[in-house]
């Protein structure tokens, strides 16, 4: 079909999901194509022949590659249920706090789980301190985007179920009640929209995935 859309991903990568959520908010249908990232399709290296990585989306036959960079396109291109702010400046603060997370936030949190002793302990401290700074951007609302799920929720969708997964694993606490009250109720309410329970990947296989990664303590 000319207008085809397809998402290349893996299915357990939060970036992937990304996409994939976006598309089931806007009511788009897509076909998925699943990559093995260690024998990697002919297609992949040809929509994405720059990063070589998953996600792409491949709409009408044109590629377009980075899960940032494909929010805004599927925001642009299908305008129903709008994930970006229409004033400018909140476009500005959404990109901001999208771009913090995925600088600031993803590789110290997945290092907080992965590692060990000290280096652990002192990545769980700065972990901390980047999920106080994003739990500012939650005052006053339900959501990042405000009453509904937005860009930056999207982005912020790693925190559940991988990160819950992952902290469960390594036996640490990074995401508590008690530390971060905003990020933990945007967590149960991000988790109880059917759209994302629809689309995130089942928790029990995420557990089972991690496992044969790395076993934690």
């Amino acid at each position: 079909m000319a207008d085809e859309v397809v998402v290349f991903r893996v299915w357990d990568s939060p970036f992937s999901y990304r996409v994939e959520l976006a598309l089931a908010l806007k009511g788009v249908n897509f076909r998925r194509a699943e990559e093995d990232l260690k024998n990697k399709s002919s297609e992949l290296l040809l929509y994405n022949p720059v990063h070589k990585k998953i996600p792409v989306l491949l709409h009408a036959g044109k590629p377009i590659a980075e899960s940032l960079v494909i929010l805004e396109y599927i925001d642009e291109t299908w305008k129903q249920n709008p994930i970006l702010p229409v004033d400018p400046y909140e476009r500005a603060n959404a990109r901001f706090w999208a771009t913090y997370v995925d600088d600031k936030c993803l590789e110290i949190l997945w290092r907080a789980c992965w590692t060990r002793g000290e280096e652990q302990q002192k990545c769980i401290s700065e972990a901390g301190e980047r999920l106080r700074t994003l739990e500012t951007a939650l005052e006053g609302k339900k959501f990042f985007g405000g009453d509904t799920i937005g860009f930056v929720d999207i982005v912020v969708s790693f925190l559940t179920p991988w990160m819950e997964v992952l902290q469960e694993m390594a036996r640490i606490r990074l995401l508590e009640e008690e530390n971060y009250p905003r990020l933990c109720r945007w967590v149960r309410d991000f988790s109880s929209c059917d759209v994302v329970k629809e689309t995130r990947p089942p928790r029990e296989k995420l557990v089972a995935f991690f496992a044969t990664l790395k076993p934690p303590n």
